[in-house]
């Protein structure tokens, strides 16, 4: 008997495993263990979404006819691990082989092919994940000779392999990339439909009450979950999202505001990455929307690219240059995660909004992400591992692949470049034209020296001032270096003594 090992993120009928063994003779296994939901303080809504989504998943395997295993979460159990699920199983089974399908983080892939083995005394079979658009190896061959593995690039290729928006070898359109017509502020118009809600099953009933009893230290909120947990839920999320969101979600998709958290976001990147949902299909739902005159092309480019272009391409880097990228830290950043990342008490109203967003509803949008949580961790100097490790535990939708290239390379530029061409660092002046937020805050954005002036703008320029060694050479860097330099030399002295001020009482912004 061959034994299939199925993870909380690999939830697809088309998983390789599920492909290569027999329902009349062989076994699944699934397990929600302690050190899965354990290994960094994970949102109270992750857990209970990936446990939720496993149960409907496994229901829907036997249903199917398959024989299955499902070891469920047991506080006092002795099982801590996956592999003590297994050792136990496989004890009393008389198998011959472990299938797995290749996981999405390092850490828990090294100890599959390293120890597993052994400590199973069987053999393990690693399959590659045949989910993603690109394999490892393509990115890998993509990559080789290149000085600089730039994601606009790695996008046109993949939109060449998929034929996704093109016109024979031509994007639709003229151009590759719309972005321009992608940042407009959002001004109340127009009106954002109410956001579906699905009616919980005893299912996930059951799992939001073990959730709340067990991980109560646990970041975040219950009260708000609104994740699909099942296939079914996920493709109406994505009906959904075609119908009433992607038609403005271009001209949007950058905006922020402090009464709409979700915006135009469509809230699928938890269902595709715990295989709910198939890359290849919501990009074709989005292409045909566009095809059939439903939504712009500058809508159905923007989101089509945030899944073959940035999903694809953080994946391949990760695999391409782990296990030393996690360890980058090129701007030499050490300063301490502050306590408001975690309980949202700042009177920094843009971060106070993105941060209750992230706690109550386990999920913040890419700019709130970047430009705002992100960019304020690279102004202060934040440490890049407790960072990303923030990152990580925080939302619903994180696994290392996805999370850690996009923390440490683009928000952090901890990996020196490898990623972003440039450090993604903004003054409040960003904040401002693309949110509401400033208008209300208690810090002043159109100042940097005073009392009450907005933290970002004297962290910019101090950001700017102790790391001109490292990026004045950056050609992207060149202006702002230039009006670094030209500034009146006592007011580049106050700038700097107030970003001082700033950093020294972090913890009381």
């Amino acid at each position: 008997m061959k034994v299939g090992l199925i993870l909380g993120d690999q939830l697809s009928h088309n998983l390789p495993t599920l492909q290569k063994l027999d329902r009349e003779c062989d076994m699944i296994v699934m397990a929600e263990v302690a050190e899965e939901a354990t290994y960094v303080k994970h949102h109270k809504q992750k857990i209970a979404l990936l446990f939720s989504a496993m149960r409907h998943f496994a229901r829907e395997l036997q249903q199917q006819g398959w024989q299955l295993r499902y070891h469920s979460y047991q506080p006092q159990s002795t099982a801590w691990s996956l592999l003590d699920v297994l050792s136990a199983f496989l004890r009393q089974s008389e198998t011959t082989e472990l299938v797995i399908t290749e996981c999405g983080e390092y850490r828990l892939q090294s100890q599959i092919t390293e120890a597993w083995p052994t400590a199973l005394q069987c053999r393990v079979t690693v399959l590659p994940d045949s989910r993603f658009i690109t394999s490892k190896d393509e990115f890998s061959h993509w990559a080789r000779g290149r000085k600089q593995l730039r994601m606009e690039y790695f996008y046109r290729e993949v939109r060449r392999k998929t034929g996704l928006l093109m016109d024979g070898n031509n994007p639709l359109g003229g151009q590759w990339n719309f972005d321009a017509d992608n940042r407009q502020a959002y001004k109340g118009r127009p009106a954002l439909p109410e956001r579906l809600i699905f009616q919980r099953d005893a299912i996930d009933i059951e799992v939001l009450s073990l959730v709340e009893e067990h991980f109560a230290t646990h970041p975040g909120e219950l009260s708000g979950f609104i994740w699909p947990t099942s296939r079914e839920q996920a493709l109406t999320a994505l009906d959904c999202f075609i119908c009433q969101l992607l038609p403005h979600f271009g001209q949007f998709q950058d905006a922020m505001n402090q009464h709409q958290h979700f915006m135009f976001h469509s809230l699928l990147s938890t269902s595709l990455n715990c295989g709910l949902l198939d890359p290849i299909e919501v990009c074709r739902a989005a292409e045909r929307a566009y095809l059939d005159g439903a939504v712009p092309l500058n809508a159905a480019e923007g989101f089509i690219r945030q899944i073959i272009g940035w999903r694809e391409y953080v994946r391949g880097l990760y695999w391409l240059l782990m296990p030393t990228y996690k360890n980058h830290n090129y701007l030499q950043q050490s300063t301490p995660l502050p306590h408001y990342y975690w309980t949202g008490k700042t009177d920094m109203l843009c971060m106070q909004q993105s941060l209750h967003n992230t706690l109550n509803n386990a999920y913040a949008h890419h700019i709130q992400r970047l430009m705002l949580t992100g960019n304020f961790a690279l102004l202060a100097g934040l440490d890049p591992q407790q960072v990303c490790d923030w990152y990580l535990a925080i939302y619903a939708d994180a696994y290392e692949w996805v999370e850690l290239p996009n923390t440490l390379g683009m928000a952090l530029y901890a990996d020196g470049g490898v990623m972003a061409s440039k450090p993604y660092a903004a003054s409040g002046s960003y904040i401002n034209r693309m949110s509401d937020y400033c208008r209300s805050c208690r810090y002043k954005v159109k100042t940097s020296t005073e009392t009450d002036s907005c933290p970002f703008n004297s962290l910019y320029w101090h950001f700017i001032n102790r790391h001109q060694a490292k990026l004045e050479h950056n050609p992207r860097m060149g202006m702002v270096y230039r009006n670094w330099k030209r500034m009146d030399a006592g007011k580049k002295q106050a700038i700097l003594t107030r970003a001082d001020i700033v950093i020294k009482n972090i913890e009381m912004l």
